[in-house]
């Protein structure tokens, strides 16, 4: 049993309401159970209380014990002198205010239904789950199911907007040199995101406002940067961008990453570093203001159309610098444009909106419902319990369903342990 939970059945009334009575027989009645604290003091402010037919209104404390009171010394802390009802799951001493006046306790184990109290220790076994209601989740509401998802969904934009507001202060509000940040970071994907990030975050974004009319320049900048235009090789084309860089790196001051930073190592070819960046090169010198685009696009169709990019003639016949390959146009793919869509270009235009006090979530949601569901080893999970994912929209917030919920252990502040629990 933890507090949590007391508080859980107190916040919502999870127990016999209309035979309540203090451990000294008082009757009470609980008009408002006041509003939770989760700051220091009382865990309920400004509650209503009729307690032997005298309206009170002040705060309520909660304890497993009520000696618990005497433990945490709130006798000696004057944020406590409000207290109106003591509410406990085993009394096992009398509480006394300072006017040595018995505190009103009500011992909760006595008007709490054996339902609830089966449906919380199903939830909390101490048995090994993926997740905590992995055995009652498929008979959860499906209404109810998908409006916490909905709800769920939002909560993981606005963890993502907290990131991309500290870009933002960092810049100035430069929604354009944040959005190349953030399409760094996703262009390296999991293994090279960190990596395409620091490169990113390596030379002010200014610079490459300058050199992005010119593709020799900007592939230059961004591979010079990189690390990868410190070796030897005898190639015209690599010679090219070598000279430019060390133009560009002695007028601009630049202070280059070590080749090292990024991981070729069990990688698909189309995924490696060297391809990624060359067609972060073609989708820059293309679009000259990329977020103002971004900005009139609503359609999944015509961001594959703004992303659609090819790479220059040297990269349709390398895969790296030193050696030749089997000539293709390495063009970014729908699932990769997807990809970019879910985690940079969605959660940029939310902040975007949100700053201008103008989200419109309707728009964001038919985006994110027109994305097929992502594949992973917990939206699979998922699936074999029988809560199945029809998009994007779903998997993203299935993801942080699992993350900050399930693994947590938040159940009492999750809408499907809710329900399980009044079941």
């Amino acid at each position: 049993m933890k507090e949590e939970f007391l508080h859980f059945l107190w916040q919502y009334k999870l127990f016999n309401v209309t035979n309540l009575t203090s451990v000294k027989g008082e009757t009470i009645e609980v008009i408002n159970s006041g509003v939770y604290n989760t700051n220091s003091g009382p865990d309920f402010l400004n509650a209503e209380l009729k307690i032997e037919g005298q309206l009170w209104i002040g705060n309520v404390e909660i304890h497993l014990k009520s000696s618990d009171w005497y433990a945490h010394h709130h006798e000696k802390d004057s944020n406590y002198d409000a207290v109106i009802l003591h509410v406990v799951w085993n009394y096992d001493t009398d509480v006394f205010m300072k006017n040595n006046l018995p505190l009103p306790t009500v011992e909760l184990q006595q008007f709490v239904q054996k339902e609830v109290l089966i449906n919380y220790q199903e939830l909390f076994s101490k048995e090994q789950r993926w997740i905590p209601c992995e055995k009652q989740i498929a008979e959860v509401d499906s209404f109810l199911l998908h409006n916490w998802l909905e709800r769920l969904y939002f909560e993981r934009l606005e963890n993502k907007a907290v990131f991309i507001k500290g870009l933002l202060a960092r810049t100035n509000n430069d929604y354009e040199a944040v959005l190349f940040k953030l399409l760094a970071k996703n262009f390296g994907l999991k293994v090279n995101g960190e990596a395409f990030f620091e490169l990113s975050n390596s030379f002010d974004f200014s610079v490459l406002r300058k050199v992005r009319f010119n593709q020799e320049q900007l592939s230059a900048l961004l591979f010079g940067q990189a690390g990868f235009l410190a070796d030897e090789i005898e190639d015209s084309y690599y010679l090219g961008l070598q000279k430019e860089y060390k133009y560009l790196q002695h007028k601009y001051q630049l202070k280059p990453l070590t080749k090292h930073r990024f991981q070729f190592f069990r990688m698909r070819p189309n995924n490696f570093p060297s391809i990624r960046m060359a067609q972060l090169v073609a989708l820059y010198c293309r679009h000259q203001h990329l977020f103002s685009q971004i900005l009139e696009v609503s359609s999944l169709q015509n961001f594959y159309m703004l992303f659609s990019v090819e790479v220059n003639d040297f990269w349709k016949t390398h895969y790296t610098f030193e050696t030749t390959s089997k000539k293709s146009s390495k063009k970014l793919t729908k699932s990769f444009i997807d990809l970019l869509v879910v985690n940079t270009i969605i959660p940029l235009k939310f902040v975007y909106e949100q700053e201008r006090g103008e989200v419109n979530e309707e728009k964001l949601l038919q985006l994110m419902q027109q994305l097929k569901p992502e594949k992973n080893s917990i939206i699979n999970k998922f699936s074999e319990l029988k809560i199945e994912a029809k998009n994007v929209f779903e998997t993203q917030a299935l993801l942080e369903l699992k993350n900050n919920y399930c693994t947590q252990k938040r159940c009492l502040q999750c809408a499907i342990g809710n329900s399980l629990l009044r079941k």
